[in-house]
């Protein structure tokens, strides 16, 4: 170098391309040890990034819409505290399910699993559920010591919804409701496939018999993806379109409520969402419509963790379908569980019985949302009275067609400003419960998703036959199903692992249709060992 030549230029620093957002733990995907995760904004998107120490790093979209997942936080409610916990703290989360002292929520919504066979063998089932020989059924002494679990957790529960597999195909469905009757729980749902519902009119009114019985409500749930033949035989395997509406039927004619159900998948039936909602306003039996990202966990259809589907984008996807109903700022997070978990809106509609004519106004148009349920910002609270009802209306327990559900749609509607849409308030107020339906989204976690953070306020447990109440996503995602399907059945049972794009060199077939590791010998070990740093000294 000369002293002509010019002065080399020093190496220039540069920014990284995403904004660190958070940390937290979460599981390796295919050996299910609690790793080390961080969150991330990257072009307008949430992921979760972590690394295994056998299996490399993963990472997956837990977000569609950063912006929506940044403002959430202000509808984080405080805890409640159960009477009873179930575990102790061994492990830490999310080890020690539960429901274990540190866990940060009570129980909004207990789940009793009841068999895991099911008449159908549908290509996307979290549960694995279908024609399977070596499953289980839980008999009416178990089913009534679990539901003791929940009524002694919860004091008067709330909901508790039966599931399977297939719960109407078990051969005491009808008892089991019985029961959760009478204790001290308010209400049932039944989750179906609806294919007893469409043929057997003696069922479908047995169970219109018992709703409303001791003044609680038995609602349906029933599974209802879309209404193009290629989205069944995608999701069902089977082309249900008549099966769906003859159960739709018969459940209007036995006066029972109905919420559908869609699992929705990214280039499968997501462009099915304002038909859906559509359907759901005008057929008398539904009040409410549940759409749920497809989780990946059990059985389900190979996809790529980076551009699934998320919350923002189902109500992103359900404002451009129906824009002249909706737009995103409809819908508003629920406090209960974390606030990037779920979704809801409710509605009112008016049909015009000479024209036809159907207006839907969505109800946070008529009132001050973040008012009540900013539990962040310092504002003064109009009335507890109302934050009360909202937070009711805006939980995991809520379903059309309670008492719970109705009483606070009439608290609230005598705050509405109805004036500026052209709505008489004296008459909303009156037919409120008539007029109401419900819009939810929820984006239950999978192996790839799980963020511990957000898992330890879940508010949706599955109540297992030994007696504990599990976070829905951990008893689906860590290996908690295959640890009481093990027990259950007296089979072993190899963790589930998520059909991924970038993880097919390492799966094989299950028995039941899912994914395990080629080299996953842990049947019966430990849930979610712990691969990470916490207690290790630096040297």
């Amino acid at each position: 170098m000369t002293a002509t030549d010019p002065a080399p230029t020093p190496p220039a620093k540069v920014d990284r391309d995403e904004v660190f957002l958070e940390y937290t733990k979460s599981i390796c995907p295919v050996c299910k040890v609690v790793v080390d995760g961080q969150v991330n904004i990257r072009e307008g998107k949430v992921y979760l990034r972590k690394r295994c120490k056998e299996h490399g790093t993963f990472e997956a979209l837990v977000y569609g819409d950063a912006q929506m997942y940044i403002e959430s936080a202000r509808f984080n409610k405080p805890g409640t505290i159960p009477l009873t916990f179930q575990t102790e703290v061994k492990d830490g989360c999310p080890s020690d399910c539960g429901l274990c002292p540190e866990h940060k929520q009570h129980a909004c919504l207990g789940i009793v699993e009841v068999n895991t066979s099911c008449n159908l063998d549908c290509p996307i089932c979290f549960a694995d559920s279908g024609h399977q020989p070596d499953g289980y059924s839980i008999t009416l002494e178990q089913c009534d010591a679990m539901l003791d679990v929940f009524v002694a957790s919860e004091g008067e529960a709330e909901m508790v919804m039966f599931s399977g597999g297939e719960p109407t195909i078990h051969k005491d469905i009808l008892a089991m409701i019985d029961l959760a009757q009478d204790k001290p729980i308010r209400n049932v749902n039944l989750n179906t496939n609806g294919i007893r519902l469409a043929t057997d009119k003696a069922f479908v009114r047995a169970l219109g018999e018992r709703n409303g019985r001791h003044g609680k409500a038995l609602n349906i749930y029933l599974q209802f993806d879309g209404f193009k033949q290629d989205t069944h035989l995608a999701i069902r395997g089977t082309d249900l379109r008549d099966r769906k509406r003859a159960a739709l039927d018969n459940c209007a004619a036995a006066g029972l409520t109905v919420t559908l159900v869609a699992a929705v998948e990214k280039d499968m039936n997501e462009d099915e969402l304002g038909a859906i909602i559509r359907y759901g306003i005008e057929h008398p039996a539904i009040r409410s419509v549940a759409f749920q990202p497809v989780t990946h966990s059990g059985r389900h259809v190979e996809f790529d963790p980076m551009t699934r589907l998320t919350n923002s984008d189902i109500i992103h996807g359900i404002a451009a379908q129906l824009p002249e109903w909706f737009r995103p700022s409809d819908f508003f997070p629920v406090p209960c569980c974390f606030p990037t978990c779920r979704s809801i809106t409710y509605l009112i509609v008016d049909q015009d019985p000479e024209t036809g004519e159907t207006t839907v106004v969505p109800i946070p148009r008529l009132i001050q949302i973040e008012d009540y349920l900013d539990y962040v910002s310092n504002r003064v609270l109009p009335d507890q009275g109302v934050r009360q009802a909202l937070e009711k209306l805006w939980s995991a327990s809520a379903f059309m067609g309670t008492q719970t559900t109705a009483d606070q749609l009439t608290l609230t509607a005598e705050q509405l400003e109805c004036a500026a849409c052209g709505l008489d308030q004296p008459q909303v107020v009156k037919e409120i419960n008539d007029k109401a339906f419900m819009i939810v989204i929820q984006d239950f976690q999978d192996p790839y998703t799980l963020n511990v953070r957000t898992l330890m306020k879940c508010c949706v447990e599955e109540i297992t036959p030994d007696g504990r109440l599990i976070p829905f996503c951990a008893y689906n995602s860590v290996g908690y199903r295959e640890q009481v399907r093990a027990q259950m059945s007296g089979v072993a049972v190899a963790d589930v692992v998520p059909n991924a794009t970038p993880l097919q060199p390492l799966l094989a077939p299950s028995p039941y249709g899912s994914r395990i590791a080629v080299t996953n010998g842990r049947p019966g070990g430990p849930i979610a060992p712990d691969s990470t740093n916490v207690g290790q000294p630096v040297r």
